[in-house]
């Protein structure tokens, strides 16, 4: 008898979260059409295995994993070009930054991707818009974040924003973020509001700010020597299952951020919603990150966004 064809889905929440539940979905749609010719399993949280949640990429990379997902601005040092996806204020609205990863700015950096990885790309997982959360103060203007120590993504474009908001920005993985922050050695993170309710940030940080800073996609990305070697009816099958996901994932994601907020004002916490000049001065702090990446990517990426 053939043996079935091993398929291990990871990530770094708990399985009540979209992301987990999108790959779910993925092997439910796998296991009734193809039964016994595949063998699905999940590991929905490797950091309840000691792991780091960085560490999926290199899971997926060697075949320990099948599939998986990770914010993108975890591989931008190996992948130069993904930096671009990281610049504030690239899109105006969730409708503008779907229709750019989902078109010619999204194909050209799941290209990148694979030809610097051993990753295929087949969608696009929505982390959303970014909040910043904080013990210290309410965050209104870029004033107020001088001096308060923030963790943010291994992004260098990540990094020198919140250096021109005039924060001290702490490059970490989450793992370390996390305890960072519960025990106060760290001020602020910034997140879409569903990930601070996830880790429980929401228990120690009183502030909250909208800010729509970064929009920030996950990649699903398979073991490519795996995906290619599978035959084709089952590269197709996945190919449909991670397409439906993405579209389960981004309603879900829609319905967690305002689930978040109410759970956020509920246990004492403060929103603050930037009126439009407050979000103009944003905006005019970081024209320089903007304006670097103007002079080295030119206006090719920019029109694709």
């Amino acid at each position: 008898m053939t043996q079935p064809i091993p398929i291990r889905m990871g990530g770094y929440g708990p399985p009540t979260t979209g992301f987990s539940l999108a790959l779910k979905r993925i092997g439910d749609t796998l296991a009734t059409r193809f039964g016994d010719r595949v063998d699905v399993k999940y590991v929905w949280n490797i950091m309840d295995f000691g792991y780091r949640a960085e560490d999926i990429l290199w899971l997926v990379e060697s075949g320990v994993l099948t599939l998986g997902y990770q914010s993108s601005s975890y591989l931008t040092a190996r992948v130069p070009e993904l930096s671009f996806a990281d610049l504030p204020f690239l899109f105006a609205d969730t409708k503008a930054a779907r229709a750019a990863i989902d078109g010619a700015l999204g194909r050209r950096l799941a290209g990148a991707i694979e030809h610097k990885t051993g990753f295929r790309i087949l969608g696009w997982y929505e982390n959303g818009f970014r909040h910043i959360s904080n013990r210290v103060r309410a965050i209104h203007t870029p004033a107020d974040l001088k001096g308060i120590r923030i963790r943010v993504l291994p992004s260098k474009i990540h990094e020198c924003t919140f250096a021109s908001l005039g924060a001290t920005p702490l490059v970490m993985d989450l793992t370390e973020a996390i305890r960072g922050i519960k025990d106060g050695t760290i001020d602020a993170q910034e997140n879409p509001l569903a990930n601070t309710l996830t880790y429980d940030i929401h228990k120690h940080h009183r502030f909250h700010t909208i800010s729509r800073h970064f929009y920030v996609s996950r990649p699903i990305f398979l073991h490519r020597a795996a995906f290619d070697a599978w035959p084709a009816d089952l590269q197709e099958a996945m190919r449909e299952a991670v397409a439906d996901s993405v579209t389960f994932q981004r309603g879900l994601h829609v319905e967690e951020e305002e689930a978040a907020a109410r759970t956020i004002k509920a246990t004492g916490g403060e929103i603050a919603e930037l009126d439009a000049a407050q979000h103009d001065a944003f905006v005019a702090a970081v024209q320089p990150v903007l304006a670097e990446a103007r002079e080295l990517w030119g206006d090719d990426l920019f029109r694709l966004a």
